[in-house]
């Protein structure tokens, strides 16, 4: 079989459905520079659109049922109407592409049945958004082959990347924030994306580590990564609860100035802990552009250590092994290193110098196989462009 994700969707679209698709399209992983559980607090983040990407070949359907097959997944294609698309049906891994079939209808638009095989490069379980690369891949399909003119511009992939993080919490069950569609849909080549997730505008920050000798690099501790076992869920209402409690309508309205009151109004120890993680990381993205704009790269680089600590000791999200793969690339001579996404497992980053990158890798690995852990993955990541087509007519 074709090892390329590209063909092996065009591959597995022949085997499941016969035929030639209408098109192949594709979206990016992301892995978060910094700014880690405030998408849904109404604050910053800071992503880079990954090189790793799901492809999605498409075929309308004369009727209105969808049929899903993924070489990734074990078992024949999954079908069902577009009418029994609802909360937990389809499961699994279809419900994130029949999800974004039912937002888009939810919204309003006309959608078609379709046959849909999907292939992917993007690391299953790492915490780098392999979910909304498959949404929006199959949104961005959607709105070529439906006529819906969403790619064109930055609001129409911004209403994308909405019907797709919908489809994650509604039909999928995982309750993220929207951070990582937006990421997917709006990534440009040499760019972080700063997103301001309380009226989700964005801005392009120059991203390009080469150009000063730098690398980012991104260790997936392959420690299980999942969202949906109540623990992302838990947080988040701890937040909700909080700025109720407080009297806002986000934790993005808590200035840092107030922080100090505001955790004096609190109910417990553990509402402080997260309050105090949020409004401090966002505090921190802001200091990472304006580092990343100064090129002042040893600032960088202790805000993200500064980022782990908070999300290890405030938000309680890290895991022994991202623990151990940021204390020993730091040990090993990165400017910064942190966990990203989610959380309770898959991948750190560090910030490190190019002509360094092997060695702190070397050293991670070492580190992991002495702890008797699983030996980690790692890769360099650079910032590359979001959604879109990747061929037409097979």
């Amino acid at each position: 079989m074709p090892s390329a994700p590209l063909d092996r969707a065009t591959t597995q679209f022949s085997v499941a459905f016969g035929g030639t698709p209408d098109g192949i399209w594709s979206a990016p992983g992301r892995v978060n520079l910094i700014g880690e559980h405030t998408d849904y607090n109404g604050g910053l983040a800071l992503p880079i659109a990954l090189p790793q990407r799901t492809f999605a070949a498409v075929r309308i359907r004369p009727d209105k049922v969808l049929r899903m097959s993924s070489d990734g997944m074990p078992g024949g294609p999954v079908t069902i109407p577009l009418a029994d698309v609802r909360a937990g049906s389809p499961g699994g891994w279809a419900a994130y592409v029949a999800g974004v079939f039912w937002a888009l209808s939810e919204a309003g638009y006309a959608v078609p049945g379709a046959d849909v095989a999907v292939a992917s490069s993007v690391p299953v379980g790492a915490g780098l958004s392999s979910s909304a690369a498959l949404e929006c891949a199959v949104g961005a399909a959607l709105s070529d082959l439906a006529g819906l003119e969403l790619l064109g511009t930055s609001g129409g992939r911004t209403e994308l990347a909405s019907a797709c993080q919908r489809a994650e919490n509604d039909i999928a069950g995982a309750p993220t924030g929207g951070m990582d569609q937006l990421a997917s849909m709006l990534g440009r080549r040499g760019h972080a994306l700063l997103l301001d997730c309380r009226d989700a505008t964005t801005e392009a920050v120059p991203f390009d580590l080469a150009a000063h000798g730098l690398a980012l690099l991104v260790i997936d501790t392959r420690a299980p990564h999942a969202l949906v076992d109540g623990q992302y869920a838990a947080r988040r209402h701890t937040c909700q609860a909080a700025a109720t409690t407080l009297g806002v309508r986000s934790l993005r309205e808590v200035r840092p100035q107030d922080l100090a009151g505001a955790l004096g109004r609190l109910p417990d120890e553990v509402a402080r802990r997260r309050v105090r993680h949020v409004v401090t990381e966002i505090v921190r993205v802001g200091s990472f552009v304006d580092a990343v704009r100064a090129g002042d790269w040893a600032a960088a680089g202790r805000l993200m250590a500064a980022s782990h600590e908070s999300l290890r000791d405030d938000y309680e999200v890290s895991c022994p092994e991202l623990d151990l793969a940021v204390d020993t690339a730091l040990g090993a001579g990165a400017l910064g290193a942190r966990m990203t996404g989610g959380g309770f497992g898959g991948c750190a980053i560090a910030l490190v110098s190019a002509d360094h990158a092997v060695q702190v890798e070397a050293d991670v690995a070492g580190a992991f196989a002495s702890a008797g852990f699983r030996a980690p993955e790692a890769f360099v990541a650079t910032a590359s462009r979001g959604a879109g087509r990747d061929r037409f007519g097979g």
